[in-house]
């Protein structure tokens, strides 16, 4: 099977692992969540769902068009990526009536056909190396793999299995150190370390929106998905601006190096 040939000369089309960008992914999910909360409760849910797959298709063709990282392009295409990854896993839910014991195994099944897909075609599945289209594409599919499986976990936790929101806040933070602890301690892969703790992230953020939007009476503070929505949107605005603001600055050449 032909691979395609690496270009180290090719822009990344996805950021890097940084500390920024784990903040960012962790606010992009729970907002992913609040806004299916609020939306499919806001309108009907077939337009809610419809309209949700419009804007991901639309933030994900702007994405990809790009053919380098931008990050404004990439975030919009996460936090649209998590609002309908989200519709998606409580459509499995709620209109095929599929548990979430079944649905969780299920988003991991097709999250491992990605990836083994994508290593058989490509040779990596390196975040790193990300340069061409194809690979972009694989990359995509296997983050709404991700997210799709991480809010069914979410829910099993909270839901299925009875652990409730801010039991599961903590289960799932303390899981997210498994990765980053066997990465720096144990010398685990950094590709299979950085895929672990970016599914983890998913039902840890969503776990969180849950907890502050869901009404008191079922575990949650009360504060309304539609609020919590609104403030986690600014929070991510102001994220983004700043690494606009910081990639700015790493192109401008140093004055006294000029």
């Amino acid at each position: 099977m032909t691979r395609a040939t690496s270009t180290t000369a090719a822009p990344s089309r996805v950021p890097d692992p940084t500390a920024a960008f784990w903040i960012a992914k962790g606010v992009s999910t729970a907002l992913g969540e609040a806004v299916s909360d609020y939306a499919i409760r806001a309108m009907a849910p077939e337009i809610a769902v419809i309209a949700g797959f419009v804007i991901f298709v639309v933030a994900l063709w702007l994405q990809v068009s790009r053919r380098r990282y931008s990050p404004v392009a990439y975030w919009f295409a996460v936090a649209a990526i998590g609002v309908f990854g989200t519709m998606a896993a409580d459509v499995t839910h709620v209109v095929l009536g599929m548990p979430y014991a079944v649905s969780a195994p299920l988003y991991a099944l097709v999250l491992a056909a990605v990836f083994l897909l994508w290593r058989r075609t490509e040779g990596t599945l390196s975040v790193h190396e990300v340069t061409t289209t194809r690979r972009e594409l694989f990359y995509w599919a296997a983050v709404v793999a991700t997210f799709a499986m991480g809010t069914a976990l979410g829910d099993l936790a909270a839901v299925g299995l009875g652990l409730g929101y801010l039991p599961g806040i903590a289960a799932f933070a303390v899981l997210i150190l498994v990765p980053a602890l066997g990465y720096r301690f144990l010398g685990w892969n950094a590709v299979f370390s950085f895929w672990f703790a970016y599914v983890v992230t998913r039902p840890l953020g969503a776990s969180v929106a849950d907890w502050l939007g869901k009404p008191v009476a079922e575990g949650g503070v009360g504060v309304g998905s539609g609020w919590v929505s609104l403030v986690l949107t600014i929070v991510m605005i102001a994220l983004v601006a700043g690494m606009v603001v910081a990639r700015g600055r790493a192109r401008r050449p140093d004055p006294l190096l000029a």
